[in-house]
């Protein structure tokens, strides 16, 4: 299902996730095993920070070069008989796709998971035009039934438990009968419920005239596209339709295999915590003559969707993102509230940080604020972007451009003209703080509910002071203290 936008409502969005029991379940996987995983993975590696010192070096460079390695990663596709398509709008792709399946009189095509073709919308777009797509992905096969998009960009129905996945292929698969016998209600159990959308894909597989896939990775020096998965779907998606679709985003090229090599390093560990993903697969180029099997055609889809203009930006390291989720496997307000939460594509931190640039600051502007500026995102980010300095970046220019609403634009300004003034700004915390500790020793020493404080307040109870004095104030009579 493609994405309606409701960015604009993240904060009703919000309260309705943290109120879902089903959800607050599926989210303790995140903040559990995925998030120590990585930890205890990239221990085990030395070199795990200079392989991420790399990275970055590497995708810099191609940031500064990329019309090179893009011309060249075109030459090399066609060298081996395919063919690139550049696109720069997601009605372009949409539309240059929807061309390639009707020269195969397609009427059903298998994917691979592909977070671009969910920023497109294709799949209801291949719908609307008679075709049938058919997701493989487990993850996403299971939210294409639910007819939701994606939560993560690494684990799309993470979201979803076992129960309810249970309940969505009894719903779905009426007349799955393995060994000939219908069953009735299922089993939660995931090893039964991945047999189950194993045998009900099966047949897809080679129903389709069309394969669609993303990429993870588009090496210039060869021409191949490279998936990484752990579920070999993708392989049968790519190899065995006549025509193979790779559908990505311009920044995913880098200049050749010793760099993928450097890379492929430090991505799985940091999405899934594993050394490597199960299947890494290149693919270059159609079917030779001499090959058993593989697609006929081959075609790359070159989605823009506005990358082009963050280049020399304050964005830019956006573009370095290599799509591992570790910024939501380690964000508190993303465990909290989930994926659909943020209303579109990219979820979490790093949607935070390229959402407002990718659909308007305006109707994205909640999205920045939806951080705790506590730096875990950075700290984890294989590619060591700067995501709270882009987040406060937006911030800044939704003042500026006065989207905030008026209320909070004048608190900030009057906090501002009071900060820039340290008499004032002490005599205003001394006399806030001596209010709240004699307020707050009449209510039990806690606060359920405080002007302009609600968003605190909705969710918790606020402690009040333990003292009529600021930090600071306590702080100088420490230091007087222990001076003598």
């Amino acid at each position: 299902m493609s994405m309606q936008v409701t960015s604009q409502d993240f904060q009703a969005n919000a309260h309705k996730a943290m109120a879902d029991p089903n959800l607050r379940k599926a989210m303790d996987i995140i903040g559990g095993p995925m998030a120590s995983r990585r930890v205890e993975t990239a221990r085990e590696l030395p070199e795990f920070e200079a392989l991420r010192d790399e990275g970055v070096k590497i995708k810099n460079h191609v940031l500064q070069h990329i019309d090179l390695y893009l011309e060249k990663f075109e030459q090399q596709v066609t060298a081996r008989g395919g063919k690139v398509h550049w696109c720069r709008t997601p009605r372009e792709a949409r539309e240059t796709i929807l061309a390639l399946c009707r020269s195969r009189d397609a009427k059903v095509v298998t994917k691979g998971k592909s977070m671009v073709t969910e920023e497109i919308g294709l799949n209801d777009f291949l719908e609307e035009h008679g075709i049938t797509p058919v997701e493989t992905d487990l993850g996403e096969y299971i939210i294409q039934l639910a007819h939701e998009p994606p939560s993560h960009i690494i684990g799309p129905a993470l979201h979803k438990t076992r129960e309810q996945v249970a309940e969505l292929f009894e719903d779905h698969h009426p007349d799955y009968a393995p060994h000939g016998v219908k069953l009735g209600a299922r089993s939660s159990d995931p090893q039964a419920l991945v047999s189950e959308a194993r045998s009900v894909l099966r047949d897809r597989y080679f129903q389709a005239e069309v394969g669609i896939t993303g990429a993870n990775f588009l090496i210039a020096e060869t021409g191949a596209t490279v998936i990484v998965t752990n579920e070999g779907n993708g392989d049968l998606t790519q190899s065995l339709p006549k025509m193979h679709i790779a559908v990505s985003s311009i920044e995913k090229v880098i200049p050749n295999l010793e760099d993928l090599s450097t890379i492929l390093r430090i991505l799985a560990r940091s999405a899934t915590g594993q050394e490597m993903s199960c299947y890494t697969t290149l693919s270059c180029g159609p079917k030779r003559p001499e090959d058993i099997d593989g697609p006929e055609e081959f075609h790359v889809v070159l989605l823009d969707n506005g990358r082009s203009e963050m280049l020399g930006t304050a964005l830019q390291p956006l573009m370095r993102c290599i799509r591992c989720g570790a910024c939501m496997n380690n964000c508190p307000v993303y465990r909290s509230v989930g994926g659909h939460a943020y209303g579109w594509v990219y979820p979490g931190p790093i949607g935070a940080a390229l959402d407002p640039h990718m659909i308007g600051l305006e109707t994205a502007r909640h999205l920045p604020n939806a951080s705790t500026f506590c730096g875990k995102c950075e700290e984890v980010c294989p590619m060591r972007i700067p995501l709270p300095a882009i987040m406060r970046h937006w911030r800044e220019q939704a003042h500026e451009q006065q989207i905030t609403p008026p209320l909070q634009r004048w608190g900030i300004e009057a906090w501002a003209f009071a900060a820039r003034r340290p008499w004032l700004y002490r005599l205003g915390t001394r006399l806030a703080i001596a209010a709240l500790h004699m307020l707050g020793a009449k209510k039990g020493g806690r606060f359920t509910a405080l002007p302009l404080a609600s968003g605190w307040t909705d969710g918790r109870d606020l402690p009040a002071p333990q003292a009529a004095e600021t930090f600071m104030t306590q702080y100088k009579r420490q230091r007087k203290g222990s001076a003598r």
